[in-house]
């Protein structure tokens, strides 16, 4: 009984497209990652001098609190959350263009309409 709950779980749309999404979305992380880490970092390291605040720490008592390490990762989310956005715009532009262009061709419904007008015209 469990198993065929299970199964039927497994089985729907809604799941299988989630898990593509995952498997899509993690493959597509490394990716902005990559770029992030290769290409802008170092181009902004050019301007700004290499940004590196991973040795900050303040010690307070026996505890080291590494906070460079989290101003390293609060810089690096901006800058994949950024690319991330250029990327999407990107994408939805050129879907736009492909939309307009296909709105300025006539649809099938209207080139038979117009050879029927001419055909009732004759």
């Amino acid at each position: 009984m469990l198993f065929k709950e299970f199964k039927e779980f497994i089985s729907r749309g809604n799941v299988i497209d989630m898990a593509v999404g995952i498997i899509v979305g993690s493959a597509f992380t490394s990716i902005v990652t990559s770029l992030v880490n290769n290409i802008f970092n170092p181009f902004i390291g050019l301007f700004l001098g290499k940004i590196d605040l991973s040795s900050l720490a303040i010690t307070v008592g026996k505890a080291k609190i590494k906070y460079g390490l989290f101003l390293n990762s609060v810089i690096n989310f901006l800058l994949i959350a950024f690319i991330v956005f250029l990327l999407i715009k990107f994408i939805n532009k050129l879907s736009n263009k492909k939309q307009e262009k296909k709105a300025q061709e006539p649809s099938l419904t209207d080139q038979y309409l117009a050879e029927i007008i001419k055909l009732l015209k004759k």
